[in-house]
């Protein structure tokens, strides 16, 4: 899956963003069981990436469920 801006994750519903997330962080999980095997991934930034999107459409789920308080 491709690495998401905060744009394009505030444009997505929500149905959508939980089915990213879990995308992103199966993709996460399969990246660290290659690291912790001794593979190298092909591209090892890409887990830093990873992270970071994960983090940001966690940060914006949040946004949004104080902004409908």
């Amino acid at each position: 899956m491709a690495i998401l801006r905060a744009s394009e994750i505030r444009d997505k519903k929500p149905k959508d963003l939980e089915k990213s997330l879990n995308e992103l962080k199966s993709e996460l999980m399969k990246l660290n069981s290659q690291k912790t095997s001794g593979r190298m991934p092909e591209n090892p930034g890409k887990i830093k990436a990873l992270k970071r999107t994960i983090a940001r459409i966690h940060t914006i789920k949040k946004e949004s469920e104080v902004a409908k308080k």
